[in-house]
């Protein structure tokens, strides 16, 4: 079977078939980067909107780079919402469907349970074989359970010879996720058997850019790994703001050269260990909180990650203490940036739109601005929060700004922005982008992590609920 698909991969115009079930936020993107490098592939949803705008050469959801791929690929690429037609016409689906928290924090396997179900059943009319795989991030321990249970018992077949199944969640970012498709770090993959492994590894091979390490394992292993490699980063994010804390109130300290310097051992290494603002989205989160979850199944101690939560939540009332000891009696706030992180209309766990919340809530005047999230804050926010057309109309009615994300657009704002002479303004600047020549046009510029964050002033002390 390998010498197989390895001819194929090798002929463009031979290739294996590709389908992709669920067309939101990572599975649109990725029928696109596997169109775009060569790959015939159908997807399906059952929003027939999403379906509707693949077939019309349009990007069902906003991704940087999603459209331009589209328009490349139109002729490889089709959507429908029959499963049969999926199964029929594929020789390997991808399944990348919703798993939502439960109440007790642990991912639920339903919509991925019901997709593998109705690809099942669509194989019982096809005798070839097939390779399911599972995408979606999962509890360890559900690929080669209820989920391959599913699959077998729909199909009439038992996963080997004839049925593949493996799971193999993506390292990627929203905002990002073109780029992190093509160039990942590493390839995960939990195979059933060495015949599945094999299939997929040949389509990675030839659809990533980065020659990314291919770490290959039991599909209980990836599960685990999955959710351990965001647990480790989420673990990194909160000692570097614990750290910027610290240097809130030493003397002459700053977190970024600490950090910097931190990073800088091979053994710890540079990325995520930069204080800004706490984490968000709707993957670190989740995933720590499913990762202690899973520990207090199986008995284990979890202090860490359970650490890393609280530290997490404690930015919030860390910034709040920030902004109210630099707020004047009915001043006004300005909060840049309400999607979690630059680039994406998500709003998900968003520092920004949590930080407006309690703000408004405790009876200060709020304006946000947001290039593209504008209106998905506005459904989480109503009108607690006012929304300001403009970066500029929100900076023009503000005493203090908070810049939440590292957007270019705010990177940008020049001096003359900030030089309205009706008031003198302050500008809190977690993630430290604002330009030396705004700078000097500010009452004062606060980069939490230095030591003239609130030196002088004692923070007030709050709690507020995860």
């Amino acid at each position: 079977m390998k010498q197989i698909f390895q001819a194929q991969i090798a002929d463009r115009g031979n290739r294996p078939k590709l389908s992709v079930v669920g067309l939101g936020k990572l599975g649109s993107p990725m029928v696109a980067v596997f169109a775009e490098k060569g790959f015939d592939i159908i997807g399906l949803d059952i929003n027939q909107q999403f379906v509707a705008a693949l077939n019309e050469g349009r990007a069902p959801v906003e991704e940087p780079g999603l459209q331009e791929l589209i328009d490349r690929n139109r002729e490889r690429i089709t959507a429908t919402t029959d499963f049969a037609q999926i199964v029929r016409h594929s020789d390997v689906t991808f399944v990348i469907v919703p798993t939502p928290s439960g109440s007790d924090y642990c991912f639920t396997n339903k919509y991925v349970v019901d997709a593998v179900a109705k690809i099942g059943l669509a194989l019982r009319a096809k005798k070839e074989y097939h390779l399911v795989v599972v995408t979606s991030t999962v509890m360890p321990g559900s690929t080669d359970g209820e989920i391959r249970d599913a699959l077998e018992s729909a199909s009439g077949r038992k996963v080997g010879e004839n049925l593949g199944l493996c799971y193999n969640p993506e390292f990627i970012a929203l905002g990002s996720v073109i780029r992190d498709m093509l160039f990942p770090d590493m390839i995960l993959i939990g195979e059933s058997d060495k015949k599945a492994g094999d299939i997929l590894e040949l389509i990675y091979t030839a659809s990533t850019q980065s020659n990314p390490e291919i770490h290959r394992m039991n599909c209980v292993n990836a599960e685990l790994t999955k959710i351990s490699v965001n647990t480790f980063v989420t673990t990194k994010i909160s000692y570097a703001n614990m750290i910027s804390e610290m240097c809130d109130h030493l003397p002459q300290a700053d977190a970024s050269v600490v950090s910097n310097a931190i990073g800088a051992d091979s053994r710890i290494g540079k990325k995520y260990i930069k204080s800004a603002v706490g984490y968000g989205g709707p993957c670190f989160p989740r995933d720590n909180k499913a990762f202690v979850a899973l520990g207090h199944r199986l008995g284990v101690r979890c202090d860490l990650a359970e650490a890393t939560d609280r530290i997490n939540d404690h930015q919030l009332v860390r910034m709040t203490d920030i902004v109210e000891l630099s707020l004047p009696e009915n001043g006004c706030v300005a909060i840049l940036g309400m999607s979690y992180k630059p680039h994406t209309p998500v709003v998900e766990a968003s520092q920004g739109v949590m930080l407006a919340e309690i703000l408004a809530d405790a009876g200060h005047a709020v304006v946000a601005f947001d290039p593209i999230a504008a209106e998905s804050a506005k459904q989480k926010l109503g009108d607690k929060v006012r929304f300001a057309q403009s970066a500029q109309d929100a900076i023009n009615l503000a005493d203090v700004v908070v810049v939440m994300t590292p957007s270019p657009e705010y990177a940008a704002l020049t001096r003359e922005a900030f030089c309205q002479e009706d008031r003198a303004r302050v500008v809190v600047d977690p993630w430290g982008v604002v330009s030396d020549s705004v700078k000097s046009a500010l009452a004062k510029h606060i980069v939490p992590g230095r030591s003239t964050c609130v030196r002088g002033s004692e923070p007030q002390r709050r709690t507020i609920a995860a």
